[in-house]
């Protein structure tokens, strides 16, 4: 399997629009962070996690050239704007694969009803086919488990990935706290990648303190922080973490046996 970070940022990006601090300014391409997505590939398959607003830019960057499925954490504006650029992989008409929670497909349905709808739906155009997550499911070799996450006012969905009952990789964006019963089940995992906006609480986002205090529970192999905001540089972050503990970054690529 591998997990290509598309975008590492918070729902502003960094930089910021207006803004001149040192990271909005910094010339290191690190700092330099869109929306948060993922891009993941096996041998059978290959699926996208979230289409911010930056999903077009990101997918030429990337070179993404193959998207089976769409999977969505929720439906905020920062992870989803960019859901009309699923369009080239949907060739000839055929209907894309959207997975989410009941509430996430809703409001997707709403925003981008030109699409859901077939009565107004443009033939050969995007054709979502929505998939309400309920439990476990599989993408080729590629079983995917689904975790629920305080997000203020909301939930966002996590996703835990095994191959062969292998812990691979799991995906915590977009969180207040990670309850008891998903750090169990991320337990141990090679690569966890955690949610951690900036050095001061939010009320709706792991700071980075608190994002550490789970990666010590779960005792990942490797963890990996992301939808950070313009606080701090990903140098002087990365200076201060535990050695296991690393800062995601655009671009970044994990390969997984």
């Amino acid at each position: 399997m591998r997990v290509t970070f598309l975008g590492t940022g918070t729902s502003q990006g960094v930089p910021r629009i207006g803004c001149g601090c040192a990271v909005c300014s910094s010339t290191d391409p690190r700092d330099s962070r869109t929306r948060c997505s993922l891009y993941i590939q096996t041998p059978e398959v290959s699926w996208v996690v979230d289409t911010g607003a930056d999903f077009r830019t990101q997918c030429l960057r990337a070179g993404v050239k193959r998207v089976d499925a769409a999977l969505f954490t929720h439906a905020h504006a920062d992870h989803v704007m960019g859901f009309d650029d699923l369009r080239p992989f949907c060739a000839m008409g055929n209907a894309l694969p959207v997975y989410g929670s009941a509430d996430t497909l809703a409001q997707l349905a709403s925003t981008f009803s030109f699409v859901f709808d077939p009565v107004v739906r443009i033939p050969g155009y995007l054709h979502p086919a929505p998939v309400e997550v309920k439990g476990r499911f599989k993408l080729g070799a590629v079983e995917i488990t689904p975790l629920r996450l305080p997000h203020g006012r909301t939930e966002s969905m996590g996703y835990m990935m095994r191959i062969g009952g292998r812990p691979l990789f799991a995906y915590l964006t977009d969180c207040k706290t990670v309850p008891e019963e998903v750090e169990a089940e991320v337990a141990g995992v090679r690569h966890l990648v955690i949610d951690a906006l900036r050095e001061k609480p939010h009320p709706t986002h792991l700071s980075t303190g608190e994002a550490l205090e789970v990666i010590e529970r779960v005792n990942p192999e490797s963890a990996w922080l992301t939808h950070l905001c313009h606080d701090h540089s990903h140098v002087e972050i990365e200076a201060r973490l535990p050695e296991r503990v690393r800062v995601a970054y655009d671009g970044l690529v994990l390969e997984m046996d």
